[in-house]
């Protein structure tokens, strides 16, 4: 472990001056309980898509988590934001790597980060605290693909290091891009090209030069690849349920490398916008067709919600087909 990983991990002079929802805080209580209870459950895979936290049209972010490479816990792979070659971020972020690998426990409810002190909270670990995110659930897949996508994202780390140009996923230098090597491209190519997926559908967008709604229109979003993922799963035959981990409403935490000094309780939570044009759209055109089919089919999985309650507990609740969720 990195000394300064360690070094956060221990919590050295903060853990208990931190407030709860806050870097350094204590996390929730039943926290082990709580996921150990979730983890009766079958299931080998689950497709973490989080809320979008911005003014209008609002991307989210999807990740992976993978069931068998930790004990009592999943490993989530989850591709970096600020892994963009961007000298501002070089200095105060985490940009080691383009695909993360955290514990789940840490991404959805830690207050700590095995990454470092430059990992970014609400994003590389706690997200909870941020924003609610819909944890899918499949069980059946093989171990053979699941085995394929991890090593894929990790041939993008090492793409990512040796500053690897134009490969069968990207055109260009091998970094995150927001319309471009985003989350959802990341994951979506590993199930395409690294587990053979070629059902899921991988957009590539214009080179850099063209019309920023031009790039929008052609970028892979997290809804989207999460709506097609899931009909690649269905028609594989593997089973899917969802859990929806519930944002944490009092989260006092500003960022201070932000523009605006919002607290994290203040932020938009939303759902993710489908079709990329949201991104330049304001909140009176946010609402679309597709934003709506996407909600209702993640609404008729879900399971499972799991809240922080105002002992600052982690509860589950059974889902009741007569309330409204995600």
């Amino acid at each position: 472990m990195r000394v300064a990983a360690m070094l956060v991990v221990l919590g050295v002079g903060s853990a208990a001056a931190a407030d709860f929802a806050m870097p350094g805080g204590p996390e929730p209580r039943h926290l082990d309980e709580t996921f150990t209870q979730l983890r009766r459950d079958p299931y080998d895979i689950e497709l973490l898509l989080s809320y979008g936290t911005s003014k209008g049209g609002s991307a989210g972010h999807v990740a992976l988590a993978v069931r068998g490479e930790l004990p009592g816990d999943d490993l989530v792979y989850s591709a970096n934001f600020y892994a963009d070659r961007d000298d501002e971020h070089a200095k105060s972020r985490y940009v080691d790597d383009l695909i993360v690998r955290v514990p789940k426990k840490e991404y959805l409810y830690g207050t700590r980060s095995t990454l470092g002190a430059r990992a970014a909270f609400g994003l590389d670990y706690g997200e909870v605290y941020k924003r609610t995110v819909v944890g899918v659930r499949v069980a059946g897949v093989p171990e053979r693909d699941r085995k394929q996508v991890v090593a894929y994202l990790e041939s993008m780390n090492a793409d990512f290091h040796a500053r690897a140009r134009d490969t069968e996923y990207e055109a260009g230098e091998v970094k995150y891009g927001y319309t471009g090597l985003n989350c959802a491209k990341t994951i979506g190519s590993a199930f395409h090209y690294g587990a053979g997926y070629r059902d899921v559908s991988i957009r590539r967008a214009p080179r850099l030069g063209v019309r920023v709604v031009a790039r929008a229109l052609n970028a892979n979003t997290p809804s989207e690849m999460a709506e097609q993922l899931l009909r690649a799963f269905k028609s594989r035959g593997y089973a899917m349920d969802a859990v929806v981990y519930l944002k944490y409403p009092d989260s006092r935490y500003v960022d201070p490398l932000e523009d605006e000094p919002i607290a994290y309780a203040n932020l938009p939570n939303r759902f993710p916008s489908v079709i990329s044009l949201d991104f330049v759209n304001d909140d009176a055109a946010y609402e679309d067709p597709d934003n709506v089919r996407a909600m209702a089919l993640l609404r008729s999985l879900v399971r499972y919600r799991v809240v922080v309650d105002e002992t600052h507990a982690l509860a589950i609740e059974r889902n009741d087909p007569q309330r409204r969720s995600p």
